[in-house]
């Protein structure tokens, strides 16, 4: 056929050769969010929110840069000029930051096994916002998930006697924010810009608080910290920016199965690199999650094939 149709197959040869780079660019993604506590090894002595606050001043920078250099401004003002819309931002944008603080806080105490699992889990979360607020239906084998997944998150509360709150609460957060995307009408990187245009005053306002008060980080520390400080800006919105590129390139159930590479180099950071332990009944409950994921991630590419066959 692609003999007797070179329109078709050049068409054929543009899809295949956009969704390697499609690929490429989420794999990239990925890596940037999976080695991302070795980035902040380094600011550990910052207080979170402060590397926060320069995180979303310098991603609104690169941002607002991007989207001027790609002609969509335009977007941006449409999005922040309607009422409704921009009400929505503000509330995905205050999503994101507990998702950064909780995230920068956790690695910064040592607890970067457990924000690995948040990731872990964030899947999951996603299928329960599914069912309650897109009222989407489960299958047994997916119920089967949740319910190990469930297995694993009480024996983890057991072992550390508690409930590992810095797992749920970046489970939670990041599953609403993908949830309330979803249903927005915003491309990815004006509502990105969107989001950190938002945030810059308030972060910005609080470092020159910080600065009055002689407890600021940058410019008093040392230069290296400061080219972090600022580099937490690209670090955020190329990931990001990469992503959203890749999403939209390759099949959902390709993403669904990329996304496990970043928690899973979060968690060899933690054991490796950082030295946290993981061991007994702890990897008991990672196991059981694990095990959870593998069955929804199984399930889901059945139902992918089927659906295309």
């Amino acid at each position: 056929m692609s003999s007797a149709n070179p329109a078709w197959a050049a068409r054929e040869r543009a899809a295949e050769a956009a969704a390697n780079r499609g690929f490429a660019a989420a794999v990239v993604a990925y890596l940037f969010w999976g080695v991302f506590p070795l980035y902040l090894r380094p600011l550990i002595g910052i207080p979170p929110l402060q590397i926060i606050a320069h995180r979303v001043v310098w991603s609104s920078v690169l941002v607002l840069a991007l989207l001027a250099a790609r002609g969509e401004l335009k977007k941006l003002r449409a999005a922040l000029s309607e009422p409704a819309l921009c009400a929505r931002l503000v509330l995905t944008a205050t999503l994101i930051s507990v998702n950064w603080l909780t995230y920068v806080w956790g690695v910064s105490h040592g607890r970067v096994v457990e924000t690995s699992l948040g990731y872990f889990i964030n899947p999951l979360v996603s299928v329960l916002l599914g069912i309650m607020v897109l009222h989407e239906r489960l299958d047994r084998v997916q119920w089967a998930a949740v319910a190990l997944a469930a297995c694993g998150v009480a024996v983890l509360s057991v072992a550390s006697r508690g409930i590992p709150w810095i797992a749920l609460v970046l489970a939670v957060s990041f599953g609403l924010y993908g949830l309330l995307r979803k249903m927005m009408r915003v491309d990815a990187l004006p509502g990105l810009g969107a989001e950190t245009l938002l945030l810059a005053p308030l972060a910005l306002a609080y470092l020159i608080t910080c600065e009055a008060r002689s407890s600021g980080a940058f410019g008093h520390e040392s230069r290296i910290l400061d080219v972090l400080l600022i580099g937490g800006g690209p670090v955020t919105a190329v990931p990001l920016f990469l992503f959203a590129y890749g999403a939209r390139r390759i099949p959902y159930s390709t993403i669904g199965l990329l996304q496990y590479l970043s928690p899973t180099l979060q968690l060899a950071c933690g054991v490796f690199v950082f030295g946290e332990p993981f061991a007994g009944v702890r990897a008991t409950g990672f196991a059981l999650i694990w095990l959870a994921l593998i069955v929804l991630a199984g399930n889901g590419l059945h139902r992918s094939r089927r659906s295309r066959s």
